[in-house]
């Protein structure tokens, strides 16, 4: 049984942090020793583009081929076309293609566990397995939910996202009933937060009324900073690019929170086996 943790980097709100998230917090586990790999489940390869690879179109293995590939029965070697980022981590790029997925999973005879089925023979390679799914809820995206086994939600803290948060948790709820009994909610991030203003302080305040009883938030929060939008077009990490900044000390201390969280768990199922 593998230990690898799969954690699907979701919200169908756009411009919540979702891509930088899942950059800083693959690194930052990356610099804790864990191997990762971080998935681009967005036809708009923000998070290839990202890391570097700034012609996604010119990729000619991505998440849609390995995806097509499991449909088809075609997988040759499952590791073909994986990339190396130089701070540590792994991608499995995407580009345009990802988007007929939409159509192609509708007509598959596994169209809710196709991503599944492909992350099974590669999961024994890593610890974690992040996935940056895209601001939808397609089938992509509960392709990703299926192959997960847990979402860690950013929710900009700068207007009250209820009325979205609550079809999100409708979603994973049935995703958790109908297709993967072991989906859990690992917690919301705070991102792109202004402690200077009243209304991102008012906002966190009702997250955490509304939603903090049932649902952990984490501590760290994301503070917003011009620094963190720069490194999208730098092809590198906030630690590289500017790792004295708060951002940095945030998204490290947020990645020490997940590995946390991941220890208190796996003490919890040692004490339930034994």
């Amino acid at each position: 049984m593998s230990n690898c943790k799969t954690i699907a980097i979701c919200n169908q709100k756009g411009g919540v942090g979702k891509t930088t998230t899942t950059v800083n917090l693959g690194i930052g586990l990356a610099m804790n020793g864990k191997k990762v790999l971080l998935i681009d489940a967005d036809p708009q390869g923000d998070l290839t583009t990202c890391l570097g690879w700034q012609n996604t179109d010119d990729l000619s293995i991505t998440l849609a081929t390995k995806l097509m590939d499991v449909i088809n029965r075609t997988m040759n070697d499952s590791m073909v076309g994986i990339l190396h980022h130089e701070e540590g981590v792994d991608l499995l790029p995407a580009n345009l293609e990802l988007s007929a997925m939409e159509f192609n999973l509708m007509n598959a005879l596994s169209r809710e566990t196709t991503l599944r089925n492909y992350l099974n023979k590669i999961k024994n390679n890593y610890d974690y397995i992040l996935i940056d799914c895209m601001p939808s809820l397609g089938m992509v995206t509960i392709n990703a939910l299926s192959a997960a086994d847990s979402v860690i939600i950013p929710v900009q803290a700068q207007y009250l996202p209820a009325k979205g948060m609550t079809q999100l948790l409708q979603t994973v709820s049935r995703i958790k009933e109908c297709i993967n009994p072991n989906l859990n909610i690992d917690g919301i991030l705070l991102t792109l937060v202004d402690n200077r203003t009243n209304l991102a302080k008012s906002t966190v305040e009702a997250l955490r009324r509304n939603f903090g009883t049932h649902i952990n938030m984490y501590k760290n929060n994301i503070p917003i900073a011009v620094k963190a939008a720069e490194t999208s077009s730098k092809g590198k990490s906030i630690y590289a690019y500017e790792p004295n900044s708060k951002v940095a000390k945030a998204y490290a201390n947020f990645t020490k929170e997940v590995l946390a969280n991941g220890r208190t768990k796996e003490r919890f199922y040692s004490d339930e086996a034994r």
